[in-house]
């Protein structure tokens, strides 16, 4: 795709506030899209309202709002439950009404693990926990309301730079003379929000139309071989992160063991799959400077 293009159709994105939605109004206003980007504040996706508000024939809309806290989901699952589920088919339903198109992001925890190769976009769900049951009842939510609308889901996105994000956490311990305990034995694919939001540009300036996709870098990794990847990127002693088994360090949230994506099926139906995943890593540390930011 060009660096810059004519303006063309309206892009609609919810959650703009936060770390994927942000970084997509940016770049889609780079690009020469018509942007219309709204926050949690702005915007609440809960409010059936609201989106008939918003939404005009030919947006192109995008959901990136999420209750994404996947531990504080158990203590909260109502939230969770209206903000990841009821909201999106609100989305969907004004969308279905203007006569707009939807895109919806979801999660690669619709997946219960207990498998060794990369879920395909046919394979079984099997949610663990409240975030993730939230999140597939949200993907059930959209195609029920409007057929037409796609899902995709992504893996383990992070910026790398001065944010809350796993990699950018992983950089300031870097940084530091800390120790760190990981686990290595949950395996995903970790997935840099430009490459994801390359390829949902690509997919909206498409007329590649399949309700589900996956997208994520390629390869898989466990949260310690990620975080070890960091540290040798950043000049520091990867041996500084210890392995360590789930079971040592509990959360309140059951996480799948293995959740990695294919980007198979997505390839096939014509977007470009993502490139690896250390090249992405490499990449976003590069393009995200560290900041100075309280350990």
């Amino acid at each position: 795709m060009p660096d810059s293009v004519s303006v063309r159709a309206r892009i609609v994105i919810t959650g703009a506030g936060g770390q994927v939605g942000g970084f997509l109004a940016v770049e889609a206003a780079r690009r020469g899209w018509e942007v219309s980007a709204w926050s949690r504040q702005d915007w609440d996706i809960t409010d059936p309202a609201a989106a008939e508000r918003v939404v005009r024939p030919g947006d192109v809309v995008i959901n990136c709002a999420a209750f994404t806290n996947v531990d504080r989901s158990e203590a909260e699952p109502e939230a969770a439950h209206a903000i990841n589920a009821v909201g999106p088919g609100h989305v969907a339903r004004a969308c279905a009404a203007a006569d707009a198109r939807f895109v919806h992001i979801s999660t690669d925890y619709v997946f219960g693990g207990g498998q060794n190769r990369p879920y395909e976009i046919g394979d079984p769900t099997n949610p663990l926990n409240t975030y993730a049951r939230t999140k597939l009842a949200g993907e059930l939510a959209v195609l029920a309301a409007l057929p037409g609308a796609q899902v995709v889901r992504t893996s383990w996105v992070y910026t790398g730079g001065d944010g809350d994000d796993f990699v950018a956490v992983m950089r300031r311990a870097a940084a530091s003379d800390r120790t760190l305990d990981v686990v290595d034995d949950q395996i995903g694919s970790p997935t840099y929000v430009k490459d994801l939001v390359d390829l949902l540009l690509e997919l909206a300036d498409s007329d590649v139309r399949e309700p589900i996709l996956h997208a994520a870098n390629s390869g898989e990794a466990s949260r310690c071989e990620q975080a070890r990847e960091v540290f040798a990127l950043a000049g520091a002693d990867p041996r500084r992160v210890r392995p360590v088994t789930t079971a040592q360090m509990p959360r309140p949230a059951h996480r799948p063991d293995y959740s990695a994506l294919s980007m198979l099926s997505t390839a096939r139906a014509g977007i470009t799959p993502l490139r690896p995943w250390r090249e992405a890593l490499a990449a976003s540390l590069d393009e995200h400077p560290l900041k100075e930011h309280p350990l």
